[in-house]
C-alpha cells in the first residue's frame, strides 16, 4: 500500500504563511487594543487574502515530459 502526502508542500506552504498571515494580523489588532470579535475578522481577512495573494505568487510544479525514444 502507498501512502501519500494529505497535502502537497505547494498547498502545505501557502496554508502555512496564510494562519501566520492572519495570526499576526489579529494579534497587532488586540495589541492595538480592538475587540476579541474585531481581531477574529481582521484575522480571518488576512488570512484569506494572503492565500489568494500566496497561491498566485508560488509557482505551479512543472511536470516532466515522459521520456521519449531517442532515434
Amino acid at each position: 500500500m502507498v501512502r501519500r502526502a494529505l497535502l502537497s508542500p505547494r498547498a502545505a506552504l501557502v496554508l502555512l504563511v496564510g494562519v501566520l498571515t492572519g495570526i499576526g494580523a489579529g494579534v497587532l489588532t488586540a495589541a492595538g487594543g480592538a475587540h476579541l470579535a474585531q481581531c477574529v475578522l481582521y484575522g480571518v481577512g488576512a488570512f484569506g487574502a494572503s492565500v489568494s495573494f500566496v497561491n498566485q505568487l508560488v509557482a505551479e510544479p512543472r511536470e516532466e515530459p515522459a521520456d521519449k525514444e531517442t532515434v
